[in-house]
């Protein structure tokens, strides 16, 4: 039987220290991405999905608590931040912009070995990495889409906004909040038309009936809802 991959995000503008860290962490299943700035880490996150994140607080292109607060409502892994501030509001503010756990420069690496364990042993703020319901299946651990048990095949664009959608079912996305996260670099030079046809796309492709969807839900003026909550 294959071993579950963990995939860890680690953003850290230290490299000698960002190879320690994963060697150090490093055990069979778990793959490592490594980033040096806020813009490299925005990009591969449209992309995977990451078990947890290593995340610096000072990186030269930003904040990593800013980035925590930018990242929370679609970023449903365990957090842990590294950083030089070591005082009692420091850590506080860490905390409360939606980290998981604090690790204060210089550390030990057996130390932050030990936290991340316990972090990934922790259930919580967890992704849908399989989806069921009705005749849907959604696994996006493998990238495998079922309909019937038939195979759907989703562009990247109705991936994301999929996923969007589902880590916030029962609740309204608007319609700018979901053009900034579903396209790279954002939405501010995308046709607002696209969201429309990738809706209508994702439509065709899973509901029953698309002209009266079930799962995607427009609320009118607002934006869409995956209104069917399991």
């Amino acid at each position: 039987m294959q071993d579950k991959r963990t995939n860890i995000l680690i953003v850290e503008d230290d490299v000698p220290l960002c190879r320690g860290i994963e060697l150090t962490l490093k055990e069979a299943g778990r793959v490592f991405t490594l980033c040096r700035a806020l813009s490299d880490a925005r990009r591969v996150l449209r992309d995977t999905l990451f078990d947890l994140l290593i995340l610096d607080v000072n990186l030269p292109d930003g904040s990593g608590l800013e980035f925590c607060r930018e990242i929370r409502a679609d970023f449903h892994a365990p957090i842990l931040f590294l950083t030089a501030n070591d005082t009692e509001l420091d850590m506080v503010e860490g905390l409360e912009t939606g980290g998981d756990d604090y690790v204060t420069k210089p550390f030990s690496l057996a130390v932050l070995r030990a936290r991340v364990n316990a972090l990934l042993r922790r259930e919580v703020r967890v992704s849908p990495r399989i989806y069921v319901s009705g005749s849907l299946r959604f696994d996006f651990e493998n990238m495998q889409f079922l309909k019937n048990n038939d195979a759907v095949e989703l562009s990247k664009t109705e991936q994301r906004l999929l996923l969007l959608l589902l880590n916030n079912r029962g609740r309204t996305c608007s319609r700018d909040w979901l053009l900034d996260r579903i396209w790279p670099g954002g939405g501010a030079y995308v046709d607002e038309n696209a969201l429309s046809v990738a809706v209508r796309r994702l439509r065709a492709k899973i509901e029953d009936d698309p002209s009266a969807p079930r799962y995607i839900k427009t609320m009118h003026g607002v934006g869409y809802a995956w209104a069917v909550i399991e």
